[in-house]
């Protein structure tokens, strides 16, 4: 899982049938990541500036009743805060 922040919203009128209900979020990962900005499906009612954790790879599809779905990110939960300790980030 990540740490990402919804910095938009995406809209395709053309999906598969599967997609359709599902909010698409874009979303940045959190500093010193090395993934880009990527498009990610909202399974917890998530928003526009939301800090958010997300599920990546074929974990994301079982979000889902029956697990069919062609999602490959799927966010998981609404961070509230983090706590790191930064002298244990050095190696």
């Amino acid at each position: 899982m990540i740490i990402a922040k919804v910095v938009g919203n995406l809209w395709a009128t053309k999906k598969d049938d599967k997609l359709n209900g599902l909010k698409f979020f874009v979303v940045r990962p959190a500093k010193g990541s090395k993934s880009e900005t990527f498009v990610t499906v909202d399974g917890a009612g998530a928003g526009i500036g939301d800090d958010v954790l997300v599920s990546q790879g074929s974990s994301a599809r079982t979000v889902f009743a029956g697990g069919d779905v062609p999602v490959d990110a799927v966010i998981v939960g609404i961070i509230d805060s983090v706590e790191v300790d930064e002298s244990l980030l050095e190696y």
